[in-house]
């Protein structure tokens, strides 16, 4: 789950106060010598997300897969995408100024727009004339502790953002960039990912990532993706991306970087993290049910537990962890704060089904979140 939850019996949020909404832009102090890594102390400023749009068709099952016939599930069709839902994590946590650029097919992009909009996000949905919108079904192990998912995914539409789809002025007012690592795995979208990177460098915006997928990691080659984020000032790994991005030359298969966790022990992640903040001036890992940690000039700065949460679907929870994370940096929350708030969002995201937050008012018709044709 990799987002700073721990599942249990205990109702979401123990010992973290009541839920409620999330604080205002701008309430939360600075911890200690954290700096905010933004232009922008006072909390001004946009924060656009460049990523994948995606049609998630979530499956919560009891019993194991029963291969050859029928397994009884719950099933539902929600928007997600891991950009979309950072950037819908964001608003929802106090973000005011939140835009997102994505890719969709003409079957769902007007649909997925409606969502985000009614997320408090502003969409820039390049529409493609041949490519469906991205689906993703997630198998979700409802009995589990931790009710973990397994992803079966066609990037459809959503890879195919390209260079042409980006121009600089997307930065007009921006502060902070969130790029989501999918787009670096693929042609034209990795081009494209590279553009709205050197964008906001020239301009002296912040840029965060999110590694996104340890199959597609391995897939790509690290030194590739390492070469691809150089620039970047906030990276935001789970504890299996991290260790894969610093663990022995030769890992070529899904099992050797899974397994990477168990062989690196306890202290492993700590190494993972610290090693990776020589390359990037600040590393926020994202632990699930150990919480999370964040590490600046080769050594661990912030530690934080995690909160505990009664797990019903935990797809997206990392998601939500960067969202709230990356909206508190943003307000001036201080290292150690931002984090807490990311392990806060993460706790949320897993007590209730799909990838995103609760929306703020409902879509026309009165079907909240209900697909085209559904």
């Amino acid at each position: 789950m990799d987002a700073g939850v721990t599942a249990s019996g205990e109702p979401p949020y123990a010992g973290v106060g009541p839920p409620g909404e999330p604080p205002a832009p701008g309430t939360m102090a600075p911890g200690g010598p954290d700096r905010h890594p933004a232009p922008s102390p006072n909390g001004t400023g946009a924060l656009l997300v460049v990523g994948d749009v995606v049609t998630d068709i979530v499956a919560r099952h009891r019993a194991p897969l029963a291969p050859g016939t029928d397994t009884v599930a719950a099933i539902r069709t929600v928007p997600g995408g891991a950009g979309a839902n950072v950037a819908c994590w964001a608003a929802h946590w106090g973000r005011r100024d939140v835009r997102f650029l994505g890719r969709a097919g003409a079957d769902a992009a007007a649909w997925h727009e409606e969502t985000l909009r009614r997320a408090s996000v502003r969409p820039h949905i390049a529409v493609d004339p041949e490519a469906p919108t991205g689906t993703v079904i997630c198998l979700v192990d409802a009995a589990g502790a931790a009710a973990e998912r397994t992803f079966l995914t066609d990037s459809g539409a959503c890879l195919r953002l390209s260079p042409a789809d980006w121009t600089p002025a997307l930065l007009d007012g921006v502060t902070w960039l969130h790029l989501s690592g999918y787009l670096f795995f693929a042609e034209p979208s990795r081009a494209a990912a590279r553009a709205a990177l050197a964008s906001a460098r020239a301009r002296g915006v912040t840029v965060s990532l999110d590694p996104a997928s340890v199959g597609f990691l391995v897939r790509h080659g690290v030194d590739r993706f390492l070469a691809d984020a150089a620039g970047v000032d906030v990276l935001l790994p789970s504890r299996d991306e991290a260790l894969l991005l610093t663990g022995p030359p030769g890992t070529t298969g899904l099992a050797d970087a899974t397994g990477l966790a168990a062989a690196a022990g306890p202290t492993g992640p700590a190494a993972a993290a610290a090693e990776l903040s020589r390359r990037f001036p600040e590393v926020v890992m994202k632990l699930g049910g150990d919480g999370a940690l964040a590490a600046r000039d080769g050594r661990v700065r912030v530690r934080v537990p995690a909160v505990r949460a009664t797990a019903r679907d935990s797809t997206g929870a990392g998601d939500a962890f960067t969202g709230a994370y990356v909206a508190s940096r943003m307000a001036g929350a201080g290292l150690r704060d931002a984090v807490s708030e990311g392990c806060r969002a993460g706790a949320r995201a897993v007590s209730r089904v799909g990838a995103r937050p609760e929306l703020r008012a409902p879509l026309p018709g009165g079907r909240a979140g209900a697909p085209p044709g559904a």
